[in-house]
């Protein structure tokens, strides 16, 4: 063998180490290279302890690299052994058993100890940090014997230690010093919001509550505050921060400052010494997150195997919380001076926060919560100290429909050496790589390759624009989609596995079918409780958490946050009594606008949310259900009651269809129209179902859609009596019901499902058509009446609910 190679040192066995290595690794081989943990594990991604603790992953699940991988590059690993110093004289690392390593090059990567705070009582038994996979194993063990739990520290450790002893049943109170939570990520509106959330999720805070004493025998039972209050508490996790631990460098003789001081290539005041990581003070700063880390070990294994690198000038950190249902995001400066300009959009319904702080016109920083989709995007822009302009902040706070093609055209810019995925370290030019020169088309394909989305699955929308940028045309999602990303299963398989197990709710068949997203996602939750109240519609109770926000407030959200009110008009046909009421409640709350809506009804425009209840009290009528995946509006010709034309009471018909069905859940919005003769004056050609009277009976139209993809209604059949019509128009919606996707207009239903099919289900097969309209009479009993959906308890409505029932049975 020619040159002796190189013998590198690795104190650390933790993410910044290894990351490094692996580094090295693609960059030379000219290294023999020995890796001293103090844990008894392998490689494990720190960042996913909250998620072992909350039970969604295993120790397994979170390994990065497998005692297998240390044996495939030649490393020598010693496990569960803590190094004691570097011996410069001798050039040897000597571990706390006595081994002695020779060294050319030693890399320390110690990372960071929790901080226990110094006061009495914190030795007791029952008290940990959260740091390791011990620390969890500790908490997977209290839960089971201890029922109160208290977690110091509200930044972002400490709410994920919280929420995973939440899942696990215990009763926990976060105890923070601040007033806000998180205050070194997060503003005071942020905080506030991200607070409320938590509570719904079940945790319990204590604020502005200095902790002095653990008091309890051997065993911790409780703390005591500077007031004098006290909580009770079995179980204490400490998670006040984290302390770079400089132990090795300190023996060594390095200096150290609050970290161990680096330059810009990371070397250590020791000659050969080097150190990345949390253990690490660059320019006065020592970063306790995982991105920097990436970055200081990409910039080091250049310069260590002699490969030209820019040097490493820090990092602009950003934060996310790993919370399922919780999405908070922060980067650069977040509490507003006066030396900003601040964008912030705030939504209290949708609850959501957006927040742009600018310093000389250019992006200094941002915090987000609720929805953050453009964390990567302004991540990128912070970074780059980039000028904000008017189609920089179009694309970043809407109001253009073009946000895509600027996304895309943010991948271009970004260099091949950006990260893009913070938890495993991985960048542009690794992804590009995969797809360019492996043939690799999907996030999938990409995950199991470089382990890029694995984790908190932040950056997939990242990673979905790199491909859709590389591939072009060729992009498709990813080859097995289910109904959403959260699941591969589709619609069909999602029914059939609900029939078959019994399951009975949205969080149960999520759990049972294996969601990625264990909460679910804003496109899975309300068809998952359609399709629940479409197998069961007697036991199936109503998921409010899983409608969407119009159907929650039995009103339209409008862009101000105002509402829009829509009483039902049966047929489009009114009374003057009626009139006059929708009239003296405009005026009372101060409606901005009465419109007359294209399903002949009235829309009461800019109604505020606290107002809602009143409104629909005082209008004392049924609610249309403009917000609704149900039957929003039969639409009527005058007819044969007054038309000289018309041949059949479209009037009559109409009311009577809308009062029958009126309250059932489609899977899509649904329209009707009934026309009294084919000169077609309620439009039935671009309704779901079209009614069309002539002089021998009745016409039935199918599929029309008169919206954004419009579509022009089939001819479905002729039918001679009213009877016969009810019948057919009951079983179709049954059979649209029980065969639609969630969200699927009966015009791309019927498509799919091909015409002839659903003629021969409907028309030709009488005795199944009899049967479908067996169980939609069947849900619509079970189906609670309209008002008392919206007004629950007015006594009058009982009066008229009954001559309604009774006019209908006529």
């Amino acid at each position: 063998m020619g040159m002796e190679r190189e013998k590198l040192v690795v104190i650390g066995n933790g993410m910044a180490g290894i990351s490094t290595v692996e580094q090295i690794l693609k960059l030379t081989t000219k290294f023999d290279i020995t890796v001293f943990g103090s844990e008894p594990h392998p490689n494990y991604n720190r960042i996913m302890l909250s998620y072992v603790l909350e039970g969604s992953k295993t120790l397994d699940d979170i390994v990065l690299n497998d005692l297998n991988w240390y044996k495939e590059n030649g490393i020598t690993l010693h496990v569960g052994t803590a190094v004691e110093r570097i011996d410069a004289e001798a050039k040897e690392v000597v571990a706390d058993n006595g081994l002695r390593v020779p060294y050319d090059k030693v890399l320390i990567a110690t990372g960071s100890n929790s901080l226990i705070l110094p006061i009495p009582g914190s030795d007791k038994e029952g008290v940990v940090g959260f740091r390791d996979i011990a620390d969890c194993k500790q908490m997977l063990e209290a839960a089971k014997t201890y029922k109160k739990a208290a977690v110091i520290g509200g930044g972002l450790l400490g709410l994920e230690a919280a929420k995973g002893l939440v899942q696990l049943g215990m009763d926990v109170t976060v105890v923070h010093l601040m007033e806000d939570l998180m205050e070194r990520q997060l503003d005071h509106q942020a905080a506030s919001m991200l607070k409320a959330e938590l509570e719904r999720q079940g945790i319990k805070f204590k604020m502005g509550a200095q902790t002095t004493e653990l008091f309890g025998d051997h065993r911790v039972r409780g703390l005591r505050f500077a007031d004098g209050t006290e909580l009770e508490a079995e179980f204490v996790v400490m998670a006040v921060g984290i302390r770079p631990n400089v132990a090795v460098a300190k023996a060594s003789g390095i200096e150290v400052n609050r970290g161990i001081v680096v330059n810009d290539y990371l070397q250590t005041s020791l000659e050969g010494v080097y150190s990345v990581g949390e253990c690490t003070e660059h320019r006065g700063v020592c970063y306790g997150l995982v991105a920097p880390l990436f970055e200081q070990g990409m910039v080091l294994a250049k310069h260590i195997s002699g490969v030209d690198t820019a040097p490493y000038e820090g990092s602009v950190v950003s934060t996310k919380l790993k919370i399922s249902g919780v999405d908070v995001f922060s980067t650069g400066e977040f509490i507003d001076g006066p030396e900003h300009t601040v964008i912030v959009s705030k939504d209290e319904w949708k609850r959501t926060y957006k927040k742009i702080l600018l310093k000389d016109g250019k992006l200094v920083g941002a915090v987000l919560f609720g929805d953050i989709t453009d964390s990567a995007e302004l991540q990128k822009l912070i970074k780059q100290g980039a000028e904000m302009t008017d189609e920089l902040y179009e694309s970043l706070m809407g109001g253009g429909c073009c946000g895509g093609t600027k996304k895309k055209a943010s991948v271009e810019t970004m260099s091949d050496e950006e990260i893009v995925c913070g938890c495993n370290g991985v960048t542009k030019g690794t992804i590009v790589d995969c797809i360019v020169n492996q043939g690799m088309t999907t996030v999938d394909e990409i995950k199991a390759s470089t382990g890029a989305t694995r984790s908190c699955g932040g950056c997939k929308p990242v990673v979905e624009q790199i491909l859709q940028y590389v591939l072009g045309d060729g992009f498709t999602q990813s080859a097995k989609q289910g109904i959403c990303s959260c699941t591969t299963l589709s619609r069909d398989e999602i029914v059939a596995e609900i029939k078959a197990k019994g399951l009975q709710t949205t969080k149960e068949v999520m759990n049972v079918l294996g969601w990625t997203q264990p909460e679910g996602c804003s496109k899975c939750r309300p068809a998952i409780n359609y399709y629940l109240g479409m197998i069961y519609p007697d036991t199936h109770e109503d998921e409010k958490a899983s409608r969407f926000v119009n159907e929650r407030m039995n009103a339209n959200i409008q862009k101000d946050g105002t509402y829009t009110v829509v009483p039902r008009m049966y047929g489009g046909v009114t009374t003057p009594e009626d009139l006059k009421k929708i009239a003296d409640v405009s005026l009372k709350y101060n409606v901005k606008v009465v419109k007359v809506t294209g399903g002949q009804r009235l829309d009461l425009i800019g109604v505020k949310k606290e107002d809602l209840p009143k409104v629909w009290a005082e209008l004392d009528m049924p609610s249309g259900y403009a917000y609704a995946k149900s039957l929003r509006t039969v639409k009527t010709c005058v007819g044969s009651q007054f038309c000289r034309f018309g041949t059949q009471d479209s009037m009559g018909m109409g009311a009577l269809l809308e009062r029958k069905f009126e309250r059932l859940d489609f899977p899509a919005k649904f329209k009707m129209a009934v026309n009294g003769c084919p000169r077609n004056c309620a439009e039935s050609c671009t309704k779901d179902i079209g009614i069309v009277g002539n002089d021998g009976g009745w016409e039935v139209f199918i599929g029309g859609n008169g919206g954004i993809k419009p579509r022009l209604a089939d001819s479905l059949c002729k039918v001679k009596t009213d009877e016969e019509l009810i019948e057919v128009c009951g079983a179709l919606m049954q059979y649209y019901r029980e065969t639609g996707n969630y969200l699927e207009r009966t015009s791309e239903w019927v498509e799919r499902m091909g015409l002839e099919h659903i003629r021969s289900v409907i028309v030709d097969d009488v005795k199944n058509r009899k049967a479908l309209m067996e169980r939609i009479e069947f849900a619509l009993k079970q189906v609670s009446d309209p008002w008392k959906k919206v007004l629950n308890d007015n006594e009058q409505l009982g009066k008229l609910y009954h001559s309604l029932e009774v006019s209908s049975q006529l």
